[in-house]
């Protein structure tokens, strides 16, 4: 397949995928955390739930916001707060005796994520923008920036659950164990910084 536009559609999206943000920084505690094997649903919400909202914007939700600003503000602080919330549930996480009670981020969890996670929106939104072309028919040009999205996400979410997965082995004691969960659980707060700078 010749197609010089689909090619840097594939290479931005590896690209802002892999890097960190706040899936990453989630993904990597899940693994560390609890394993590969019972991070897999956070992964798989991930890898589903991100392409669902580009299709969702790229059919029109975009629009939407532009008509609603109120809405689009809305969702912000909602967000803010769920980050939060997740950020409360790394940082709170055990292992041993009461790590039966810790349950890794769900399916659902990890795709309602997407919908409030700045760093999605700012890449799908770029995606739809500079990989599309007005000529096509917007499903087949929602659909293929989507499906890029697909490909990457699989590749980076196993890279960073199973990066979190070595970390783990390496966590010892219950003290290195915790103060990991503190900076990832830090880290996915502090990803909220730009969101209200800019």
């Amino acid at each position: 397949m010749h197609d010089p536009l689909f090619w840097a559609l594939l290479g931005f999206a590896f690209a802002t995928s892999v890097t960190p943000g706040p899936n990453n920084a989630m993904l990597t505690a899940s693994g560390a955390n609890f394993g590969f094997r019972r991070a897999v649903p956070h992964m798989l919400g991930i890898i589903l739930g991100f392409p669902a909202m580009v299709l969702a914007i790229g059919l029109g939700l975009g629009a939407v916001f532009t008509a609603l600003p109120w809405l689009h503000l809305a969702l912000k602080y909602i967000g803010a707060a769920y980050m939060l919330y997740l950020a409360w549930r790394i940082a709170t996480a055990e292992r041993g005796k009461g790590a039966a009670a810790a349950k890794p981020i769900s399916f659902f969890e990890a795709a309602g994520f997407q919908w409030v996670n700045p760093k999605a929106w700012i890449m799908g939104v770029g995606a739809l923008a500079a990989y599309t072309v007005p000529e096509a028919p917007v499903w087949s040009e929602a659909a293929r920036v989507a499906g890029a999205f697909v490909f990457s996400g699989i590749i980076s979410s196993v890279l960073w659950c199973g990066f979190g997965v070595a970390i783990g082995k390496l966590l010892t004691s219950d003290r290195a164990f915790r103060l990991f969960n503190y900076g990832m659980a830090l880290a996915l707060a502090a990803s909220l910084i730009p969101i209200f700078i800019l």
